[in-house]
């Protein structure tokens, strides 16, 4: 796991230097009023900065998405889980024989049986549906983004694979 460090900037912000397996340094310098500073050092010279970017909080949190797989999911990943305190963001891919493919978000009364939620389909074509309703029916090859905390999400998950909980 990669090491970050964070420290107070009194007055600017908050600063996070990441050093990576491959040996680079990153910093990313929060600003209190939205902005985001990243620098980029040498592996060999930890000191002299290859490059910065400075991003407004609009841009950043683009970023953020592209970079947390929010945007795209790269192929080879099946599930992925997005972490915020105790809420997870998980992609969860209908495969064949789901004792929930063909019923409805509805019909399982997933949020109910527990307390997740699902905000967005992928469907095989690529085609997004965001913040399903109850009427929207779970489809073979789809890709569920699931919302909850941890034990909400497995349970989600369980409820899709089996029927029931």
């Amino acid at each position: 796991m990669p090491l970050i460090r964070e420290s107070d900037l009194p007055g600017i912000g908050r600063k996070f230097q990441i050093n990576t397996r491959s040996g680079d340094k990153l910093v990313i310098v929060v600003h209190d009023d939205g902005r985001r500073e990243m620098h980029h050092f040498f592996n060999d010279d930890p000191e002299e900065s290859i490059s910065m970017v400075t991003l407004d909080d609009s841009e950043a949190r683009r970023v953020g998405a592209i970079l947390g797989g929010m945007v795209y999911m790269p192929k080879a990943m099946e599930s992925v889980d997005v972490a915020f305190d105790d809420m997870v963001i998980e992609w969860y891919k209908i495969e064949p024989g789901l004792k929930a493919i063909g019923k409805t978000i509805g019909e399982l009364h997933i949020r109910k049986k527990t307390g997740a939620a699902i905000i967005a389909i992928v469907k095989r074509n690529q085609a997004k549906i965001i913040n399903p309703g109850p009427e929207q029916e779970i489809k073979e090859g789809a890709t569920l983004v699931v919302l909850g905390e941890r034990e909400q999400v497995k349970a989600c998950k369980k409820l899709i694979q089996n029927g029931s909980i």
